[in-house]
């Protein structure tokens, strides 16, 4: 007998790892995306004005993220990605603390580099080490408390809060302190500080991210997978005569045994009147409703001359937090006019409002305090980049509302980050989320394990 047939709606990271893994076991999938490329949030685009290609914003990846890595295994583009073993850490006036593993076993393989580290008073390394002991051995209950108060209930300092804390978790979970969930915050840490060195390298792509998904599309081709793009679906309905599912598009038709659908939380709420009703309908379209989104902004700058060798860091005491250096991070812009630097701002709505050349101008103030060079150079061409809906809100309890890749429907199954992965808003969170789908549908196991834990951490759960 063939093996289903599966639509899968949405060609996203979700939708690819989904499509992608159906169709490496036998799967006949056709994969629909309402965009004219696959990758979803994770994506680039030629700018009109700067004529460059630009990411819409900055992606990151770690040694944990296994699912998102096989992911990548799958498409043909780990070669794709740079790996990183240090954080540079950069105060105004340019002092430079750099965060990498020793060779003392975890979790204590962080602990030379803390304690060497300019950024941090004897005081700030204290109070660091206390809270992330307490994340050593497993992580915490959930509960209605934010992490702002569990770190002055910690007694972390201020300075630890805002050179340490702020910066990882703004990176990792893109959301304010106060509106951050302990749970997720102690996981990113664990893994990022303690679990073992492996687990807390940093990836960063080395291509538009565009280029990187786009490879996707090779890949599924062939397989055998057919992909529709600029295809928006206007229902789906159940066939009884059939036994299968109708998924409609403007132009298309689709009939498969099983449907999967891989969208943002938002894209499910709308689509959601386009589909049968259902026992439990009403009830996920409430969870739906409950979700909130946290937004990332990024500055892109173009000088005539180097303004930093390092290739990436993060930017203390400053409203920008994260510089990635993307002429030495991409190699095809080695030859090109122009040192192009990225600055990312997750998380802090205040600047969603402000005008593109009010965040221009406090990013160049704010990159003379960290580099000299800046006050020399000229600026060819600048652009911004905002995204409002960057992400969902990992507040308090958010697990409450996530769900599981169970849908109302028999044969229709839920992915996306925000789905009941155990991960927060992450690229890796959505490539579980494909896997778990697919799980559920075939009942085949394509989630890969988390990394082992080395050292001392082998004996914490």
């Amino acid at each position: 007998m063939p093996l289903p047939s599966v639509t899968v709606v949405g060609g996203g990271v979700a939708g690819i790892a989904a499509a992608t893994a159906l169709a490496d076991s036998g799967h006949h999938v056709h994969l629909i995306e309402r965009r004219p490329y696959l990758g979803g949030r994770a994506s680039s685009y030629e700018h009109p004005v700067t004529a460059e290609v630009i990411d819409n914003c900055q992606h990151l990846l770690f040694g944990c993220c296994t699912n998102l890595l096989d992911l990548y295994s799958r498409i043909g583009v780990l070669d794709k990605l740079r790996w990183f073993d240090e954080i540079n850490m950069l105060e105004p006036g340019g002092r430079i603390s750099i965060l990498h593993p020793s060779p003392l076993p975890a979790p204590l393989h962080a602990s030379m580099a803390f304690l060497r580290a300019h950024a941090f008073s004897t005081a700030d390394k204290l109070a660091i080490a206390r809270g992330l002991s307490a994340f050593t051995i497993g992580l915490p209950t959930e509960t209605e408390e934010d992490f702002a108060h569990w770190l002055v209930r910690h007694k972390q300092t201020p300075n630890a809060i805002r050179r340490f804390w702020g910066p990882v978790l703004y990176a990792a979970l893109n959301e304010e302190l106060d509106r951050t969930s302990v749970y997720y915050a102690a996981k990113v840490c664990r893994e990022l500080f303690l679990r073992s060195p492996e687990s807390g390298r940093m990836a960063i792509p080395s291509v538009p991210l565009s280029d990187l998904y786009g490879q996707a599309m090779q890949a599924l081709h062939a397989r055998g997978a057919e992909v529709l793009l600029r295809s928006n679906v206007t229902q789906i309905a159940w066939n009884g005569a059939s036994q299968q599912w109708s998924v409609q598009t403007e132009t298309d038709r689709i009939h498969s045994h099983a449907v999967i659908l891989a969208l943002s939380f938002e894209a499910m709420a709308k689509l959601l009147p386009a589909l049968p009703d259902a026992a439990g309908k009403e009830a996920l379209a409430a969870r739906l409703a409950q979700f909130t989104h946290a937004p990332i902004a990024a500055v892109h700058l173009w000088f005539d001359r180097e303004i930093t060798p390092l290739p990436h860091a993060s930017l203390l005491d400053t409203t920008v937090q994260w510089l990635f250096n993307k002429s030495k991070l991409q190699p095809q812009r080695h030859t090109r006019e122009g040192h192009y630097i990225e600055l990312v701002i997750s998380a802090l709505r205040s600047v969603i409002p402000m005008q593109r050349q009010q965040l221009i101008d406090l990013a160049l103030r704010e990159l003379t305090l960290f580099f000299p060079a800046v006050r020399e150079a000229k600026l060819l061409k600048a652009t911004v980049t905002k995204e409002a809906r960057a992400t969902f809100s990992v507040l308090p309890k958010i697990d409450s509302i996530r769900s599981t890749a169970q849908s109302p429907w028999h044969n229709i199954f839920l992915a996306g980050d925000w789905t009941a992965t155990g991960w927060p808003a992450t690229m890796e969170g959505a490539a579980r989320s494909g896997y778990l789908a697919a799980e559920a549908l075939t009942g085949q196991s394509f989630l890969q394990p988390d990394l082992p834990a080395r050292g001392l951490m082998r004996l914490f759960p």
